[in-house]
């Protein structure tokens, strides 16, 4: 997936240059192209209309800016997407929609890998509008499942998970796999059809798919050493202060000022002044501890992933039995995130737009989170009951992550652990079954809440 992508690829079918009706597409394709190549940052207007092939007059015709022209480029794939996605509903008993929809998405990242790697990741660097465009996309996927499943009788089964939080999860799945270029991800769909089954129940007994907890927020969980100053607790060295010391209390106000700004402007709009003005340090101050934004960001999100990791298999060996290592781990990975807000913004909204390096990291992170999902093949098993295949697993986390995303990014303040029932139940289900992984998260609720 190197070189020169000519945009009539881009857009799956050929676009002749002299055609005014494709110029648009031709522009929008373009787009999708220099970004999957370079990044957000590579797409300036001067080079989409080059791989176009369109004037600059001409590009202004369609959109107002390159962020104009990657909202469209967006809006297309959605489109292109969400239409395959509903003939799929349509095509399949309603019992069957999420299953069907899956199917779908998965075969569309078969046939447009580019297109849909924009749409499920590499966009997601381009800032607040792009990640609303792609949570918007998300919710009608998730909305056309959600009426298929209106027409189920009471009785029957279908699966008790937030139809929009699979979608996601499942985009998160394949963004790892498309970019690291995996053969055979046909193969997907059998082991995800397994998966969304292992939570099938009688629709009147649904619970989890509205991500609605009895939970009420518990302790915020002890800071780990190592993590962001808060202001004022880092003041600047006093004079005679050894230069280790000095050079260490301007990291850390540069980390946290880093860390606050990407909450409150996003990495895109954050520029070094502005880090340098909040964290009361001067440019030197600044290069001499990161070599730019970019590895100053990097250090930050480098910091939250050693921390939240360290909170939760800490965790995770204080409970008896594997579901009670998985409720512990998942409450200070929760109660950690709520009580570092920042570090969660950074690591799961903010990290797409600082680059390639902290998106690896995120990638690398849904394999190592599933190091807690692994003791579960070892826990009993019922005999008709068949364990999720280690695709479901990283499905599992990929789906977890979601919701720490959509926690992070709505609500303030964050909120992760009142999530922490469906969380569970996502992690549990595949492994217990729906009854009795429902029943083991009801005694946590009653024992957290007495």
């Amino acid at each position: 997936m190197t070189g020169r992508i000519a945009p009539e690829i881009m857009a799956g079918r050929v676009l002749p240059r002299g055609d005014k009706s494709t110029q648009r597409a031709r522009l929008t394709a373009s787009v999708v192209a220099i970004v999957h190549r370079g990044g957000y940052a590579s797409a300036s207007v001067s080079r989409i209309i080059t791989e176009a092939g369109v004037s600059r007059p001409t590009f202004y015709e369609y959109f107002s800016d390159r962020d104009d022209c990657l909202l469209g480029a967006l809006e297309d794939i959605n489109g292109r997407l969400i239409a395959r996605v509903r003939r799929a509903i349509d095509d399949a008993p309603p019992m069957l929609a999420m299953q069907a929809s899956l199917t779908a998405i998965v075969e569309f990242a078969i046939a447009e890998p580019i297109p849909a790697l924009f749409l499920t990741s590499r966009a997601m660097g381009a800032g607040p509008a792009a990640l609303d465009a792609r949570d918007a996309g998300i919710a009608e996927i998730g909305s056309a499942i959600a009426q298929a499943h209106a027409q189920v009788p009471p009785a029957k089964p279908i699966p008790d998970v937030s139809p929009s939080i699979v979608v996601g999860g499942v985009y998160r799945l394949l963004a790892s796999r498309l970019r690291r270029g995996e053969p055979g991800l046909i193969r997907a769909i059998d082991d995800l059809g397994a998966w969304i089954a292992s939570y099938e129940r009688p629709a009147r007994r649904h619970r989890w798919r509205s991500l609605e907890s009895k939970l009420s927020r518990p302790a915020p969980q002890a800071r780990a050493p190592g993590l962001l100053p808060r202001p004022g607790s880092q003041p600047p060295p006093a004079s005679g202060s050894s230069a280790e010391q000095a050079a260490a209390s301007q990291r850390a106000r540069i980390l946290y000022a880093a860390a606050q700004l990407a909450e409150k402007k996003g990495y895109n709009a954050t520029t070094i002044a502005d880090i340098t003005r909040l964290a009361g340090v001067d440019g030197r101050g600044f290069y001499a501890a990161f070599a730019d934004k970019q590895d100053a960001f990097m250090s930050v999100h480098e910091l939250g992933v050693q921390q939240v990791m360290s909170a939760t298999a800490g965790a995770f060996f204080t409970g008896a039995s594997w579901p009670e290592r998985m409720w512990a781990a998942g409450g200070a990975f929760a109660g950690f995130l709520d009580s570092e807000p920042m570090i969660a913004h950074v690591g799961f909204v903010e990290a797409y737009a600082v680059g390639p390096g902290a998106v690896q990291r995120v990638e690398d992170s849904h394999v190592t989170f599933t190091i807690f999902l692994q003791e579960g093949y070892q826990h009993e098993h019922s005999p008709e009951h068949t364990p999720p295949s280690r695709l479901a697993l990283a499905a599992i986390i990929t789906c977890i992550f979601e919701i720490v995303y959509r926690q992070v990014r709505g609500s303030t303040p964050t909120r992760v652990s009142a999530m922490l029932g469906p969380m569970a139940f996502l992690a549990l289900a595949p492994f217990l079954g729906t009854r009795q992984a429902g029943r083991f998260i009801d005694r946590q609720l009653q024992s957290s809440a007495a």
